[in-house]
């Protein structure tokens, strides 16, 4: 009979246990890789806007939600800030090659999203075709094509970025592709994004490089446009007169009734406010309390002081974004980043600049804090992709 002897048992491995906590250490050093301080800076004072706009209107609406439910408002724009925040962190660990490969499709889909306004999902609101409604939600597409926008001016530009010296490659895709976008917009009529879409242009033009001469042609064009456009609506060429009118008591019933109680708001905060929640504006004498003079709640309720702390929010987002395009030195990311950061910025002080009566009004939203969950989202997603740029800047030695 003959016997099998079983194959010696092998003997563990002693440094088994600590490849396993190597590993586990070397994974957990993946999730917490330190970062550069352009990335706290832009994160910190995203998280600050969204959870003082958050604040404020539920502030300025707390006299519209009724007693049934006052915080109807807020919950709605609470939702699109809790899909937004994560999503903003997700968009950060995307590589930049990731961002170029989609700029493209994401601006056709952007665009054919904005198109829906013109379907039997559009809705019409105080003269402008602009948004459209989906199972009782209403959505604002043109607020995603100022980021599908700059991502695609950032991929065109560095593509091109040896031929930029001809005019012919600047104009080419640029001029008639970036302007069929913004016709979407002027479709609708509704002038004061389609301004800040050629913002977004402008801008990313400037970052990559162009010749400022090559920009006096486009400028002249579109400030021809502009006054075309805005003379030939009569709401509009009713604002701008009344804008330009020094004596408004002609038309407090009028176009400048919410101008006027805009700055009356301001005014009557002082310096320290009337106290978080007694705004007396919102209650009926500020139509657009909650969204594009939502600053005038601020005064208003927290003086000077709050309106210096929004604007010092604003201004270290500037300086967080800046230093990206400052040290990077791919020239996909200085577009990129110099376009989102003049649409953010640049929106919030004509939005200001709207509630202080140093311009007409336009209708744009102050980023992270006016009401709209479309704009707080879109808003939200361009940080994001801020933050996947400076992770690609050197982290300084502690």
């Amino acid at each position: 009979m003959t016997t099998t002897t079983p194959p010696p048992t092998q003997a563990p491995d002693p440094s088994e246990p600590a490849r396993r906590g190597l590993a586990a250490r070397v994974s957990l050093g993946r999730v917490f890789t330190p970062v550069p301080s352009e990335f706290l800076l832009i994160a910190s004072t995203a998280l600050l806007l969204t959870g003082f706009g958050l604040v404020m209107v539920l502030s300025a609406t707390s006299a519209l939600g009724g007693a049934q439910n006052p915080f109807e408002h807020v919950l709605k724009q609470g939702v699109f800030a809790v899909l937004g925040i994560p999503l903003m962190f997700v968009a950060s660990r995307l590589p930049v090659t990731f961002w170029r490969r989609m700029a493209w499709p994401v601006l056709i889909g952007a665009t054919a999203f904005q198109l829906l306004v013109f379907t039997p999902l559009g809705i019409e609101s105080y003269g402008n075709r602009n948004w459209i409604s989906i199972a009782g939600l209403q959505f604002q597409p043109a607020e995603f094509l100022k980021l599908a926008l700059a991502l695609w001016m950032g991929a065109v530009l560095y593509r091109k970025r040896a031929l930029l010296r001809s005019w012919g490659h600047v104009f080419i895709p640029i001029v008639p592709v970036g302007g069929a976008v913004i016709a979407t917009v002027l479709a609708g009529r509704d002038l004061g994004t389609a301004m800040v879409l050629f913002l977004v242009v402008l801008a990313a033009l400037f970052f990559s490089g162009v010749r400022l001469r090559m920009f006096i042609l486009p400028a002249l064009l579109a400030a021809v446009a502009v006054a075309a456009l805005a003379l030939s609506s009569e709401n509009r060429r009713a604002r701008i007169f009344s804008f330009l009118n020094p004596d408004t008591v002609d038309c407090y019933y009028d176009t400048c009734y919410q101008s006027l109680h805009g700055v009356w708001g301001l005014a009557s905060g002082g310096i320290f406010g009337l106290g978080l929640g007694n705004s007396r504006e919102k209650y009926d004498w500020l139509p657009a309390a909650a969204n594009d003079y939502i600053f005038a709640i601020v005064g208003e309720e927290l003086g000077l002081i709050g309106c210096a702390v929004v604007l010092a929010l604003f201004a270290l987002f500037a300086v967080g974004a800046f230093h990206i395009v400052r040290k990077t030195h791919d020239p996909f990311i200085r577009v990129v980043a110099g376009a989102i950061t003049i649409w953010i910025v640049g929106q919030a002080l004509i939005n200001i600049g709207v509630v202080l009566r140093v311009f007409p009004v336009l209708g744009v939203p102050l980023p992270f804090m006016s009401q709209g969950g479309t704009s707080l989202l879109s808003v939200l997603l361009a940080c994001g992709v801020l933050l996947s740029f400076a992770r690609t800047l050197p982290v300084r030695p502690r």
